[in-house]
Order: structure tokens, then C-alpha cells, then sequence
């Protein structure tokens, strides 16, 4: 992957392009049958299917609203808006944050002399480059002030990089502080902004400070661990050096912002911190030690202080979170809404997208559902300015249904009509790497045995959906079908269906298997195959085999059966695979919401690669390297995949 980001053609250079320029502008264990999972921060909550309202506690609820009415409007209420002068804020330790503040203006660019209920965006972007799109004027008109602070060791601030360390969470702390005080601040704040700049708004609302009162977070990311970086504990060989390169090259590139004036060597200082912080502080030597298997291949503190969720509860702001079903965030965004449902104000509107995309929330509105500039000024004049918009009684829930394609509204997620059910892979005789579904576990011994190849998923939906859409540009057939990657894959198909199948909510792949090597990892692919025999991409999940312990008290069960296993991903839970004997692997697939139609088929297919979503650390992949993995369907050892399922009438 190094050689692929250092010697780019011209259509990686497009598309890195197009990442930056939309980023910026967009603001095991046993079955566990009889376990259930605590509602605690960080971890999923148990369902058992039976709910009717989505509350679990009090089936006579008032009734909760599933419709979003007509679109709030508001006239603009000043004619333009000004960009103060480039200012420093200075932190604890005497670094120095860029910031532009933009206010409401009159007709000859004057601006308002007045204190305003204020937007903040805490970027890594660099807020020269993203055009002065992070301050959206439409708010500003309707009389908000806007800041925007380009983060420690990025843009035009001083200081390394920190990639929402603890430092970082101090300077947001500063950072709020010093919004409530200035003279256009009338000490209401809210967080707004998507990816990093969502991430940021949430961990501002963690900081617990009164002053927060509405956060509007775009695609973020809930735990950076499984969300990301290591998911199934495999290196992200596809977003994650995207978003490194991106982050310091925007940060290496002059600002000529104006700050020069005062100070003449101040981008040539900043520059040379940003580069001396990215070879010695972060970015090489975090990446270096993921590929070599350093301490941070595991679950460490690194990882849970940059989780949002780690201090989910912590959030008292109201919170509308937008995610994408083919999102790098698709896993932690409903978990987010989760985490926050219970002790705020939460919604969650899931669409069909990738991150781009999701940045923007392409294609709305659709099926009475506004755009997200509508929705966002309802929240913040419903939340920073007390106005009645209905903001807080739009639907809890809001998710694309892929088949149906269309916006479905809902009481809670997973829907609370959902129950899991347990479809079983059986292998067949004659015909190595395909079998079919059923609802009957194995009655005979079958097996079917694949190479562990390292390679296999660059011509897949996986892959456009781990480089946030970078590779999709370069290879679109790739991103619409899974027919390619499943040639190296175990492929299970079912009959035609005899009704429509409506899936909402992760999904668990327990998955008997052997290799020859000293591990494995093993993938398992959702997809639904129609007339033409095009597989389509639902969702996916991979997870090491060594690492496949699962703690059944932060797992997700839904009427007994397993949905979403919780790996700790420690060195104390890692277990030791032998050659040749058989092991369980409780496969994380991403959550989904899809309609699979009559007379299709469901197809899971079983693998042990999906680059570049996961690639092992070079000490994990040399033990499973020159491998083969058997899958086995047999009375003792029923693979099988657990999906929760609600009535298509409930649509």
C-alpha cells in the first residue's frame, strides 16, 4: 500500500482531490444463549424483540412519532456575513489555534454588533482550504455567529498532531471557554460538522460544559478501535492511510491567511512543528508500529480515550446523528444514538450512503425526509435559540432500507419489531465452494476448504466503502457486486424466497472452522442475489481468529441469539489457534437495513480476506500466510449467521 500512496496516477490524484475538497467541505465464547447485555455506555443494548413502542421499560409510552411533517423554514434575517480578521487563540501551554469567526452582516459587509447563540467546527482540514464552507452563511444570516478552529498540529495552528487524544479534549475544553467569552457570544454553543469535525462536536459535548446545547454530528466515528482502525483487529489498510496522508498534507501546505503580517516566519515555524510532529510524535510512528505489531494492535487506552462512546454518557446536548449504510462509521453511528437515547434528546437518520456522501447527505430530501440544511437549522434554532420548530418530535429513528429503496421511520434501533433468526450454511457434495441456507441446522458432515490469501476484496463494495469511495472512482463495477470477491470465498446461497425478507440491525457469523496455518481471519459477506445472478452488497464484517473471544456481557442478543458479539481485542483474551483444530469465530457484521424481495436469495459468503478493510499486522500475517481454512457444517459444528428480521409489513 506504501508504493500506491507514494507514486499516484491521475485518477488517484482526482480522487484524493475529491476526498479532500468534499471532507473539508462538509463540515470464542459459548452461544450465550441465556446472557443479555447492560445498557452501559460503549455497549449495545439487549432487545428482545418483544418491544412495541421502543421503550423497553413502559409498554404505555406515549406513542413516539414517526413522521417528519413539512420542512422548517425561516427567512433570513441579516443580508450577508463578514469573516473577522484570522485570529490565535492560545492554549495552556502557550500553542496557538487558528480561528475564523464569521457574523451576520448588513448589505455593505458590516458586520452585527451583537452577541449570537454560536456554531462551533473544530476541523483537522484546514480551514483555508475548504473555501469557507464550514461556516454555512445560511445560518449565519439567521443570526448565528460561526467559528471555526483549525485543531493542534493541523491547518494553520501551531503544535503535532494529537488525532483526538487527550490533549486535543483539553484544547476543546479551552477552546469552549473562550467561545463563551468573546463579545459576539451570547454563551450558547453548538457543535456542527461531519467525520473528523463531527467526532470533534462530540467529544466538546463529553467535556460536560453547560454551555454546549446542541450537537449536529455528521458521519462520526463511535469507537475508534472496531469502528476503524482495527476492525476484527486487522490493520484498515484502505481509510486509514487515505486520512493520514490527507491530514498531514493539508497541514505541510502554506496558509496564507494573513497571519504572516504580524508574525513573517509563522507558517514557516508551523510547517516545520506539523513535520517534526508527524515523524517522531504520530502519524509515522503510529503507523509503523500498527504494521509492525506494536502494544496499539490491541485494545489499549490509545484507542478507547480517542471513542467517542467511551464517554457517551457524558453527553447531555441534544444530538441528531446522521450515519451511511456503506459509511467507515457504519458500525458505531446507531451505537452513538444508542449511548444517548436513554439521558438526552437523540435522533438517527441513516441513508444509502459512503462517507462522502454521508457528508452531505446526497439524495435528500427524499420520501418526506428534508435535506440536512433544514434539519440542521431546526435543531439549533429549536435547541440554541428556544424557537418551537419540532425538532425534538422528529422521528427517533430514520433508516434507508436497501431493495425498498426508500426512508423507513422507526421507534428505536434495531426496530423494535426485530427478532433474530438462525440461518444455517450447509456445504454440498460435489461442488467444493458452494453451498446453500437453510433454517435447519446440518443433519451430515460437510466441510469446504479455502486458500488464506491476504489479497483478496480490492474488487469489491468493501473496498470503495473502506477508502471512502477512492477506490469506487477508480473501479465502479467493483463497488456494485460481490460476485467478484466470492470466487475466493465459501459461497452459500438460499432457495428464492417465498416472501420479502426485511433485515434491520447487525448480524452475527458463527463461523466453525480449521487452518493449517497458526490463524486465520475470517470474513463473512451479507449479499442478495437477484435474476441475473448479480450478487448486491449488503454489509460485511471480518474478525481474526486468535482474537475472536467475545465478552457475552457487552454482546448484543436479541431473543436468545447472538447479534452482535463484543470482541475485547486484549493480549489476554487472544487465543492460541492450532493447526488443524477446529475453532468457533463469532464474526462482527457491520449493521444494515435492507429489503430482500420474493424470489431473490440471501447469499453469505465465507472468506479470509477483505483488503484493504483488514490487513493483518506483519508478526499475524506471517502465521497465516501459505494457509488453508476449512469451514465445517456438521451436527457438532453448525456454521451458521444470526440476522434480525422484522415483518415487511412493519415497513
Amino acid at each position: 500500500m506504501s508504493s500506491f500512496f507514494l507514486r499516484p496516477g491521475p485518477l488517484l490524484l482526482a480522487a484524493l482531490l475529491c476526498t479532500s475538497l468534499s471532507l473539508t467541505g462538509c463540515g470464542g465464547g459459548g452461544d450465550g444463549s441465556a446472557a443479555t447485555a447492560p445498557n452501559s455506555a460503549g455497549s449495545p443494548n439487549a432487545n428482545t424483540g418483544n418491544d412495541t413502542d421502543g421503550n423497553a421499560d413502559d409498554d404505555t409510552a406515549t406513542p413516539v412519532n414517526l413522521s417528519w411533517g413539512e420542512p422548517y423554514q425561516r427567512d433570513e434575517e441579516y443580508p450577508n456575513t463578514v469573516n473577522l480578521p484570522q485570529q490565535l487563540i492560545t492554549m495552556r501551554d502557550g500553542i496557538r489555534l487558528a480561528a475564523t469567526v464569521t457574523l451576520p452582516a448588513d448589505e455593505n459587509g458590516n458586520a452585527i454588533d451583537g452577541q449570537f447563540p454560536v456554531i462551533a467546527t473544530f476541523t483537522g482540514y484546514n480551514q483555508f482550504y475548504s473555501g469557507g464552507a464550514f461556516a454555512d452563511p445560511e445560518l449565519v444570516k439567521r443570526g448565528y455567529a460561526y467559528i471555526t478552529v483549525d485543531l493542534r498540529g493541523t491547518g494553520a495552528s501551531e503544535g503535532s498532531w494529537q488525532a483526538f487524544s487527550q490533549i486535543d479534549q483539553d484544547d476543546i475544553g479551552e477552546l469552549l471557554n473562550h467561545i463563551k467569552t468573546q463579545p459576539w457570544s451570547n454563551g450558547s454553543i453548538g457543535m456542527n460538522g461531519a467525520s473528523y469535525m463531527g467526532i470533534t462536536g462530540l467529544l466538546a459535548g463529553a467535556q460536560e460544559d453547560p454551555a454546549v446545547d446542541a450537537i449536529f454530528a455528521i458521519v462520526p466515528m463511535g469507537d475508534a478501535y472496531r469502528d476503524i482502525v482495527f476492525s476484527g483487529g486487522q490493520i484498515n489498510a484502505g481509510f486509514i492511510p487515505l486520512w493520514v496522508t490527507l491530514v498531514t498534507g493539508l497541514g505541510l501546505i502554506p496558509t496564507p491567511a494573513g497571519l504572516d503580517n504580524e508574525e513573517p516566519d509563522y507558517y514557516l515555524n508551523t510547517t516545520l512543528q506539523h513535520l517534526q510532529g508527524a515523524l517522531t510524535e504520530f502519524q509515522v510512528p503510529v503507523v509503523g508500529g500498527a504494521l509492525i505489531g506494536d502494544e496499539n494492535k490491541y485494545d489499549t487506552e490509545f484507542w478507547r480515550i480517542r471513542s467517542p462512546l467511551e464517554q457517551i454518557d457524558k453527553i447531555s446536548a441534544p444530538t441528531f446523528v446522521v450515519g451511511g449504510l456503506n459509511d467507515i462509521f457504519q458500525r458505531g453511528e446507531p451505537l452513538i444514538y444508542e449511548g444517548l437515547k436513554d439521558h438526552t434528546t437523540a435522533k438517527l437518520l441513516i441513508g444509502p450512503w459512503e462517507h462522502l456522501d454521508g457528508s452531505s447527505g446526497a439524495g435528500l430530501p427524499a420520501d418526506g425526509v428534508p435535506d440536512l440544511s433544514h434539519i440542521r437549522l431546526a435543531w439549533f434554532d429549536q435547541y440554541l435559540k428556544g424557537m418551537d420548530t419540532g425538532a425534538g418530535d422528529y422521528p427517533p429513528v430514520t433508516q434507508y432500507y436497501t431493495g425498498e429503496e426508500r426512508y423507513v421511520t422507526a421507534a428505536d434501533w434495531p426496530h423494535p419489531q426485530a427478532k433474530a433468526e438462525t440461518f444455517f450454511l450447509h456445504g454440498q457434495p460435489g461442488a467444493p465452494l458452494f453451498g446453500s441456507i437453510s433454517h435447519s441446522a446440518p443433519t451430515a458432515n460437510k466441510q469446504t476448504s479455502l486458500l488464506q490469501t491476504p489479497i483478496n476484496g480490492l474488487c469489491s463494495a468493501s473496498a470503495s466503502q473502506w477508502t471512502a469511495g477512492v477506490l469506487g472512482l477508480i473501479l465502479p463495477p467493483c463497488s456494485a457486486q460481490d460476485n467478484v470477491v466470492n470466487l475466493l470465498e465459501a459461497v452459500y446461497t438460499s432457495e428464492p424466497l417465498e416472501q420479502d425478507m426485511a433485515i434491520n440491525g447487525p448480524i452475527s457469523g458463527q463461523i466453525w472452522a480449521s487452518t493449517t496455518a497458526l490463524d486465520s481471519n475470517v470474513t463473512v459477506r451479507v449479499s442478495v442475489v437477484g435474476d441475473n445472478g448479480i450478487a448486491r452488497p449488503l454489509t460485511h464484517g471480518i474478525q481474526m481468529a486468535s482474537l475472536s473471544a467475545f465478552d457475552a456481557s457487552k454482546s448484543r442478543f436479541m431473543n436468545g441469539k447472538l447479534i452482535q458479539p463484543w470482541h475485547p481485542f486484549t493480549q489476554a483474551s487472544q487465543k492460541t489457534i492450532t493447526p488443524l483444530q477446529p475453532f468457533r469465530a463469532d464474526v462482527e457484521v457491520f449493521p444494515t437495513s435492507a429489503l430482500i424481495k420474493a424470489g431473490e436469495k440471501l447469499r453469505i459468503s465465507v472468506g479470509t480476506s477483505d483488503l484493504p478493510h483488514g490487513l493483518s499486522p506483519i508478526p499475524d500475517l506471517l502465521t497465516s500466510l501459505l494457509g488453508a481454512m476449512t469451514v465445517y457444517s456438521t451436527p457438532a459444528m453448525p456454521s451458521r449467521v444470526n440476522i434480525p428480521l422484522v415483518p415487511a409489513s412493519a415497513l
